[in-house]
């Protein structure tokens, strides 16, 4: 049995250190009789703080920018780009390059993550077989769960469906959708719903990703989370149609979603290299309003999307930079903000995830990173790096700070 005591350990902004106890793998609020022998941690006042969690990446087309040639840095080139390089992926080429991701995200601090993978005639089940590894061989670190979806179409490409029933049947738990890659998007949107349905699955979408308020799909996807009961079970990723709206639509929609349990996440580094591309000056920022969502109601969060592609074409896995760009292009720099920007990759990614089993309080999986930081604020404020991380409560990584050579004399 293992047991491990973490001592002089800070929590959040509290001014007094904390004594954390862990068991098997989770918090406990005392050891157990059968608990003997305990390592202890010491943090010196080092902040902890749950795992950071990814809500949206792709993993199975990282790292390719080396195939690809970029020109216009558009949505468009990005989808034939990537569908050019994808007629060569291989199962062990997938493996290798979502390994090197996952190798960065884990020093980044993440221990959990939802991945979309793209299925269709053309890849096959190449992409979910090499996903479905590395979810085996990394569940030591991080805790993978696979979303399955259909990049390029699903009523306009015939095959594509059995394909998701066939993964959703084989280890997948999420079906996600783009319905503006369909040739009739609404009704890819209703069919997602009803394979949901069957399956008992949540519903992860890529919607309304481009700047123009005309042509928004996400009424149809909130109507069909209400026609199904399906509320906090739906999410919808890039939705930077919302940031052309005026507030008082904006709020009106807003309270909507609310209403129906539509989830919305922001993919910051990808939203900001692809839109707005039309405007020479005053070009927007065009990312989803997520702070007055969240105040009309809606459950966000912040995730990164993807590493080393023409979707983005850099990237080091990092959630806290990822939260830290959202707030710097946001304008989000009180306390209270920056605190807030640190939730939605930790405890709010974990809301919208539905993981029951998130925190630091007894019972709650002892998933765990270690800052050398002030207060949360400062994490997201100074792109802090976490210096050591638990999944479990095994240890995963450690980071050795950097060492100045002043000069003597």
């Amino acid at each position: 049995m293992s047991a491990l005591k973490i001592i002089n350990a800070r929590v959040g902004d509290a001014h007094r250190n904390s004594e954390l106890l862990v068991e098997d793998g989770y918090f406990v609020a005392a050891f157990s009789k059968d608990a003997s022998d305990w390592q202890t941690l010491d943090l010196h006042g080092q902040l902890i703080m749950p795992g950071l969690i990814e809500t949206h990446l792709h993993l199975d087309k990282a790292c390719i920018m080396q195939r690809c040639h970029l020109h216009e840095g558009t949505l468009a080139e990005a989808v034939a780009q990537t569908r050019a390089a994808k007629a060569e992926f291989t199962e062990d080429d997938v493996y290798q390059r979502g390994a090197q991701v996952l190798d960065k995200a884990i020093v980044q601090g993440t221990t959990h993550i939802r991945t979309h993978v793209e299925l269709d005639p053309q890849i096959g089940l190449t992409g979910f077989n090499a996903i479905r590894r590395l979810q085996a061989d990394y569940a030591w670190a991080i805790s993978l769960e696979i979303c399955v979806f259909p990049q390029e179409g699903l009523l306009n490409n015939p095959g594509t469906e059995a394909l998701l029933c066939q993964a959703l049947e084989s280890g997948a738990t999420v079906l996600g959708g783009c319905p503006y890659m369909d040739s009739d998007p609404n009704g890819q949107i209703q069919r997602l719903f009803e394979l949901a349905v069957r399956y008992d699955c949540d519903l992860d979408l890529h919607l309304d990703f481009d700047l123009n308020p005309e042509g928004m799909t996400v009424m149809e996807v909130a109507r069909c989370t209400l026609l199904h009961g399906w509320g906090g079970r739906v999410t919808i990723g890039h939705a930077t149609k919302l940031s052309a709206l005026p507030k008082e639509p904006l709020t009106v929609l807003g309270l909507h979603l609310a209403k129906a349990g539509v989830q919305v996440t922001c993919l910051p580094s990808t939203d900001l290299f692809l839109t707005g591309r039309e405007a020479f000056h005053n070009k927007p920022r065009g990312l989803a309003p997520l702070a007055h969502l969240q105040a009309c109601g809606v459950t966000c969060s912040v995730s990164t999307n993807n590493i080393g592609n023409p979707f983005t074409p850099y990237g080091d896995a990092s959630l806290i930079r990822q939260a830290n760009l959202y707030a710097n292009v946001s304008q989000m720099g009180t306390v209270a903000q920056l605190r807030q920007c640190l939730a939605w990759v930790s405890s709010e990614s974990a809301r919208l995830l539905r993981l029951a089993d998130y925190g630091l309080m007894p019972g709650c999986r002892a998933d765990f990173i270690v800052f050398d930081a002030p207060s949360p604020a400062a994490v997201i404020a100074d792109l802090c790096a976490p210096v050591m991380g638990f999944k479990g409560g095994r240890q995963t990584f450690s980071r050795s700070a950097a060492t100045l050579m002043k000069p003597s004399g």
